[in-house]
């Protein structure tokens, strides 16, 4: 398969997220949500474990991380809502039904911008629904030719979200884009921990092909277990190449659920693919229907913090910074606030600056895991270090020489008196005495007469050389802007 097959054929494709929420207790019983902190089958009650009278009862700080993910996305919340069974039977679900929601969701109609290359594009939430994890099984070698498994149930009932998108994306980097931004979402508002791998948000696909200009959708296909963005955008790419080389040869696209395989590259067939009628929905009788106050949706929107796309349209339209600038410091909630609470200490002329610092050099030397919150230079010393830089007390590769050393050392740097204790200990400070200079400066007129006699006579350029003898003379302690001023001023005379 090539991808000249796809060129009069477009792909159709839609996502269902499920997120875990950050709760402490699990959806439905008190157990705790922590499932990969215990032993195996250690958080589990009778209630987890669908043992008969046991009754759940509704996690209220689920629901409403619920209502604040689809606040964030844009959607409407309807006043009533409830919990429905979703029957089918599977090793790691132990009552045989899952209690989910079916035709009142807790939210729909939102959507979700995204931008690949340069084209903006809108993708439709068709709803954010809440629901319960299932256990979880461990396969005795490769998922695909395992012929024995454990169970482990600590995962049941973990409160699960999922987000449904409407079929608005036509291609894997649309698709792995708005992943990548609803990740985003999620981490900034707090309600999941954004990790693919341990799979506390994953993704299905729905992907369909079809002659391109046809309005009716093609046979739909589900793939699962993709667990990275690369993964998302490999599976998409392969199966809309596979459906595109059946369509084009006449073969029948079966509606299926297909596995992806990391390992060979393919989605492989796993069962055929559910309708809604299969599942039986009925609603949950064990509990209340929900009622969702308008006062509590005011309350929930109230507490939402400034989303990514509203921050970085701010720092570009009130901080004068790029669009690429203003997107790479807003990918990150902790790195965005670091950001401004330096741009308050350098003050907001110097806007770019901090952003060069915060981009480069603070990026550049984050810890994977740990984060922004775990640099011991703190926003208030890295402004005290970039206003040393800008009024000259040390250079450009001073500053950037002492911060890499303070990172390394771990010691807390907060302020200008930390900074400028470093600066004065390691005998970095700058001469700008403009005797001292001139005496350099003549100097080094002196020995270098040709590179005098070029700059005079118009190229600029050549005054490079005469710095560069000055600060060899000064053993790279004298005020290069300073240098370069006094160098023209004698010069131009």
């Amino acid at each position: 398969m090539t991808a000249a097959v796809t060129t009069d054929i477009e792909a159709v494709i839609g996502l269902e997220v499920h997120a875990q929420l950050l709760t402490q207790s699990k959806m439905f019983c008190g157990c705790s949500a922590a499932y990969l902190a215990g032993a195996p089958n250690s958080h589990t009650c009778p209630v987890c474990l669908g043992l008969p009278g046991a009754l759940p009862f509704a996690n209220q700080k689920a629901i409403e991380y619920t209502i604040r993910t689809a606040l964030a996305l844009n959607c409407e919340i309807p006043e009533h809502s409830k919990f429905d069974r979703k029957n089918y039977f599977y090793p790691d679900l132990p009552k045989g039904y899952q209690i989910s929601q079916y035709d009142l969701p807790l939210s729909k109609n939102g959507h979700l911008d995204i931008d690949v290359e340069g084209q903006v594009s809108r993708v439709g939430i068709t709803r954010v629904h809440l629901e319960e994890d299932t256990g979880k099984l461990i396969h005795a070698g490769d998922i695909h030719t395992s012929t024995s498994s454990l169970v482990n149930l600590n995962r049941c009932g973990v409160p699960l979200m999922e987000i449904v998108s409407e079929p608005d994306m036509r291609t894997p980097a649309q698709a792995r884009e708005y992943m990548q931004r609803l990740r985003q979402v999620l981490v900034w508002i707090g309600v999941n921990d954004g990790n693919l791998e341990e799979g506390s948000l994953r993704c299905d696909a729905n992907v369909s092909v079809r002659p391109r200009g046809q309005k009716e959708l093609g046979v739909k296909v589900e793939v699962k277990n993709m667990n990275s963005f690369r993964a998302v955008f490999m599976a998409l790419e392969h199966e809309i190449q596979r459906q595109s080389a059946a369509l084009a040869n006449g073969e029948e696209i079966l509606q299926e659920t297909r596995g992806w395989n990391e390992g060979r590259g393919v989605t492989v067939g796993q069962r055929s693919k559910e309708y809604a009628h299969d599942y039986r929905y009925f609603p949950e009788p064990d509990l209340p229907p929900l009622t969702i106050t308008r006062e509590t949706v005011d309350r929930i929107r109230a507490e939402l913090p400034e989303l990514p796309a509203q921050r970085a349209k701010r720092f570009s339209e009130t901080l004068g910074l790029s669009a690429y600038d203003a997107a790479q410091l807003s990918a990150d909630r902790n790195l965005a606030d670091y950001f401004e609470e330096v741009v308050a200490g350098v003050g907001t002329t110097h806007a770019k600056e901090a952003a060069n610092w915060v981009i480069g050099d603070v990026n550049r030397v984050l810890k994977e895991g740990e984060g922004i919150a775990a640099l011991n230079v703190r926003p208030g010393g890295l402004a005290a270090l970039v206003l040393r830089k800008l009024d000259g007390t040390i250079s450009n590769n001073q500053a950037r020489d002492l911060f890499a050393v303070l990172v390394g050392s771990g010691a807390p740097v907060a302020d200008t008196t930390a900074i400028d204790h470093e600066i004065e200990a390691r005998g970095m400070r700058q001469v700008t005495d403009d005797s001292q200079l001139e005496a350099w400066v003549d100097k080094a007129i002196a020995a270098q007469p040709q590179a005098a006699e070029d700059f005079r006579g118009g190229n600029d350029r050549a005054v490079g050389r005469l710095v560069g003898a000055v600060m060899q003379a000064s053993g790279g302690k004298a005020s290069g802007p300073a240098v370069s001023a006094m160098l023209t001023r004698k010069l131009r005379g």
